[in-house]
């Protein structure tokens, strides 16, 4: 879906959204800074395969899947990221890593991360690496009807791996 038809698809449905136009980025946290929205607020799309069938799944710029217990909470044992070769034709006119959070439109169910609830606006790409579009949270659910998940995503705390209390508690043998 090009940008151009996400527009008239939402000004068909009388929904108010800003388009936020910004230099291009790839990743959603490079989407973030660029457009200057909070990674909470960022929605991103990501692409899986859940039991042979592709579905959506739209989560806060800021976290990730957590894979076991997601698996858990959809009840299967057969989750995994889909491949861009395999979903890159099932959304024509958007960039690779950029489509929009309307998976009804392109025949996927969407499964939404519920921390995305806490805001009153949302964010996200709109089939360009260079454009996001936001809107009211309210006005998005009513129009992609995604499962609003409380289960299997986390927010990845800082990079930096402590180090364990066992290590730091022994003691150095003294030098003679």
């Amino acid at each position: 879906m090009p940008v151009q038809q996400l527009k008239e698809f939402l000004d068909g449905k009388d929904v108010r959204y800003i388009s936020v136009q910004h230099s291009p980025a790839y990743t959603a946290q490079e989407i973030a800074k660029s457009a200057h929205i909070c990674g909470d607020k960022l929605a991103k799309t990501v692409i899986i395969d859940i039991d042979g069938h592709m579905s959506m799944v739209v989560l806060p710029a800021s976290y990730r899947i957590r894979w076991d217990k997601f698996m858990k909470a959809m009840g299967t044992d057969f989750i995994e990221l889909a491949d861009e070769e395999e979903f890159q034709g099932v959304f024509p006119g958007c960039e690779v890593g950029a489509m929009p959070p309307f998976g009804h439109l392109f025949g996927m169910h969407v499964y939404m991360c519920d921390v995305l609830s806490k805001y009153d606006e949302i964010a996200f790409s709109s089939g360009q690496h260079g454009e996001v579009i936001k809107m009211s949270y309210k006005d998005y659910v009513e129009l992609a009807h995604p499962v609003v998940m409380t289960e299997g995503f986390t927010r990845p705390e800082s990079k930096k791996k402590k180090t364990p209390s066992w290590i730091t508690n022994k003691r150095m043998p003294q030098s003679a």
